[in-house]
């Protein structure tokens, strides 16, 4: 199994003065995902929570919603040539009865921890079809969020970053309820990578879906992003920098709240104002 940090030498130069010193850097290496024995997808990612990572892939592109539809995930013994295990390899089994997408059956992609899943012919073959609806949960009240509420989460993440601490390379992702608490908090190389780790484990506790529950990115917000936090249920999503036209676009067409530029008692909300008390943010102002 991979380590989340390595050490590697460094020169460094403080004020014309020259040291040499080892330096922590956070661990990046390929995971193969196959699903049912055949290759689907590779992703770079920072290792730990490969199972997790692999499901909430797979929630995302719509082929499980609840625990009981996955069979088992295995790290592929015999991957290399000399037939060694690397712990870069993953098959997901589904569970008998399961029926996979089309979209599944069709793509073989490569996926960066920089861009996300790359290699899309087309707007079209991201849209898959989302199990449940963008709502607030059952017959209970709409999420109503404070601003202030907002405002303290992204130190809260931060505070939660054990790697970054260490390394200062690597996203995050948070969920919490809509009172603010801290349900989940997952780092990876990539910022994809760690949103699918959360939601991969929400599918193993069996949570999804992961209504009334606020998604915390700490980088911008995708397109993508934006479609794996429709495709769990997730009814707001926030990010400390800025969002794409598409997450915009997306969050806007499924009732997803999305909000940008999250710094302090500052933020942008792009679409989904009716979950946030705006007239409180009015009079604080």
């Amino acid at each position: 199994m991979g380590r989340v940090t390595e050490r590697r030498k460094v020169i460094r130069i403080r004020e014309g003065a020259v040291s040499t010193r080892p330096d922590t850097l956070v661990a990046e290496e390929p995971l193969e995902i196959r699903l049912n024995g055949k290759p689907l997808a590779i992703t770079m990612r920072t290792p730990g929570d490969d199972f997790a990572l692999a499901a909430g892939f797979l929630v995302s592109e719509g082929v499980f919603g609840r625990a009981d539809e996955v069979q088992n995930i295995v790290y592929c013994a015999g991957a290399t040539v000399d037939g060694s295990n690397t712990y870069n390899v993953v098959d997901v089994r589904t569970a008998p009865g399961v029926v996979l997408p089309d979209i599944t059956l069709e793509r073989n992609v490569y996926t960066t921890s920089s861009c996300g899943l790359c290699g899309k012919a087309s707007l079209d073959a991201v849209r898959t079809t989302a199990r449940w609806a963008i709502d607030d949960g059952g017959d209970g009240p709409p999420v109503r969020l404070e601003p202030a509420l907002l405002a303290g989460l992204p130190d809260r993440l931060r505070e939660a970053q054990r790697v970054f601490d260490r390394t200062g390379g690597l996203h995050a992702a948070a969920l919490f309820t809509e009172d603010g608490e801290m349900l989940d908090v997952r780092e990876d190389v990539g910022r994809h990578n760690a949103v699918d780790k959360l939601v991969g484990r929400a599918l193993q506790r069996g949570d999804l879906p992961l209504s009334r529950t606020i998604l915390l990115v700490s980088g911008r917000a995708s397109f993508e992003l934006a479609q794996k936090a429709v495709m769990a249920g997730i009814p707001v999503l926030a990010a400390v920098s800025a969002p794409s036209s598409l997450a915009v676009d997306l969050a806007a067409e499924t009732g997803l709240t999305l909000v940008g530029f999250l710094r302090g008692p500052s933020m942008n909300v792009y679409a989904g104002e009716h979950r946030i008390a705006l007239r409180a943010a009015a009079a604080q102002g």
